[in-house]
């Protein structure tokens, strides 16, 4: 079924649109308020008043008074000067995201579009006809957008059926006609948090996918280890009442009920080490601070981030220069969420290392029947670490930089894009890191003789990883199998497969 725009969108459509590819339509409020939006605009351009963009140059050039006769050479000029980026592309979906964004938010009717250029937009989107966007050197917006831009006037580049061609071949392949940009749309098409925000949703849908499947992770490991269960207590939680401390809990507890190896209370140890213990405290904070993230998110997706905006009511129409394209909500979100999702992994990373550390575990090293011989699953924790000493660069936060642009009149500079851009990298790191958990969980299974039970829970996830990996005695191929864990938590199997069984976790 095909996804209509024009009342608020969540992160869920979101993700639907951008990595699903479900179609876009239009309802008939977006189209009423984007015409209403141009018209309010040519109207205004009628006068000889100074408008930002529209009938003057951008940025230091403010001033510059630009004739009627030159608006369409001046937005045809900026999105040439302004498509600048360097380096890799964004990938197809992060691409979809940014179109969508743009969509969304000059779809909010207050940026002086036609509606022409909204629907060559979808129509592009629909059509699976990906821009060539290098994502190397935007500062919160412009460059890769302009990249964009040039696509809808027949110029740049498009991936079309996965192959890199000019534009202007795929547009006559498809009988598209090219569009011609009018007063104010190259500016708008470029000017907003989009991409900024395109990034952050995708990073954050797989960062709180990431926390509910560390739960699951976290409980196999927890019982493997005869983890003690009365630190997950309600009691426990109730003197610190966080709601995400006791939801993580909550979900522990649901994890491993009735499980006959992780026990309420251990006959000859009183507590278990801080990185089994204190699951609920850490896991907690970080879905406390993704969750922040997301109201924030979900608001930038909804919401004009164009400047300048086009204000009409009953009484008022004014072009107002202002700027919402400001990326300092999402840049400071995802810079929190990055450390967040890295406290997440060096967590996991100590529990992967009880697993394979035959003096913490009881179980042969690095779980493997004849360690020496074999190195078992040695390595794969030298892979965390590795990966864990790049998310702890990455979480250094991209907003607290600043260097000034455009010749001083861009003095203070948000840097959220490289916010974003850094959260889509940390999260792809955290998902391996939590699939090696998950991998050494799994092994140890092997290596349990006593009779006893492991939780329905569990063992739901244990049958459904046979399937997939064979379990050896001696060295094997590992790599694929680090793979396979991993796809398994990104594309959310391993939580349907939890929830399919216990209900939703939390």
């Amino acid at each position: 079924m095909d996804i209509q725009l024009g009342d608020k969108i969540d992160i869920n459509a979101f993700i639907q649109i951008a990595r699903f590819k479900k179609a876009v339509k239009f309802s008939e409020q977006y189209v009423s308020r984007v015409k209403k939006s141009r018209s309010v605009l040519e109207e205004m351009m009628a006068s000889d008043e100074l408008m930002y963009g529209i009938t003057t140059g951008f940025g230091s050039l403010c001033s510059e008074k630009i004739s009627s006769q030159q608006t369409a050479e001046l937005q045809e000029n900026l999105i040439l000067s302004h498509a600048v980026s360097v380096g890799d592309p964004l990938n197809e979906e992060q691409a979809r995201a940014c179109m969508l964004m743009i969509l969304q938010n000059l779809g909010q009717g207050y940026s002086g579009v036609r509606f022409e250029i909204l629907d060559k937009i979808r129509e592009f989107l629909n059509l699976n006809l990906i821009p060539w966007m290098p994502k190397e050197g935007s500062v919160g917006y412009l460059a890769p957008e302009a990249h964009l831009a040039l696509t809808l006037t027949g110029r740049g580049q498009l991936y079309y059926h996965g192959e890199l061609r000019a534009t202007a071949e795929v547009l006559l392949a498809e009988n598209i006609q090219p569009i011609q940009l009018q007063a104010k749309e190259g500016l708008a098409l470029i000017s907003g948090t989009t991409s900024t925000t395109a990034l952050a949703a995708l990073a954050l849908y797989d960062m709180q996918n990431a926390a509910k499947s560390a739960d699951i992770i976290a409980a196999l490991t927890l019982e493997s280890l005869e983890g003690i269960l009365v630190a997950f207590d309600e009691r426990v939680m109730h003197v610190r009442p966080h709601s995400d401390q006791a939801k993580t809990a909550s979900n522990v507890r649901r994890l491993l009920q009735n499980s006959e190896l992780a026990l309420q209370r251990h006959p000859t140890k009183l507590q278990d080490a801080l990185s089994l213990r204190c699951i609920p405290q850490l896991h907690g904070a970080v879905k406390k601070i993704l969750n922040d993230a997301l109201v924030t998110i979900e608001i930038e997706m909804n919401s004009c981030c164009d400047n300048p905006i086009v204000w009409h009511d009953q009484d008022l129409q004014e072009i107002i220069s202002a700027c919402n394209p400001d990326s300092s909500y999402v840049g400071l979100a995802m810079d929190s969420a990055a450390i967040a999702a890295t406290n997440l992994a060096k967590m996991s990373e100590r529990r992967n290392n009880r697993l394979i550390d035959g003096n913490l575990s009881g179980f042969p090293s690095f779980l493997i029947q004849q360690p020496g011989l074999n190195s078992g699953l040695m390595i794969p924790q030298y892979t965390q670490a590795a990966l864990l000493n790049d998310m702890r660069i990455l979480s250094h936060p991209a907003t607290v930089d600043n260097t000034p642009t455009c010749g001083n009149q861009e003095d203070y500079v948000a840097m959220g894009y490289n916010a974003s851009k850094k959260a889509i990298s940390i999260v792809d790191k955290l998902e391996y890191i939590l699939a090696i958990e998950l991998l050494s969980a799994y092994s140890s299974h092997q290596f349990i003789t006593t009779d006893k039970q492991r939780s329905p829970a569990v063992q739901e996830v244990i049958l459904e990883l046979k399937k997939r990996i064979p379990l050896s005695d001696k060295d094997t191929y590992i790599f694929a199998f680090i793979n396979e864990m991993k796809a398994l938590i990104h594309r959310g199997e391993l939580v349907s497969i939890i929830e399919n069984k216990i209900g939703q976790l939390d």
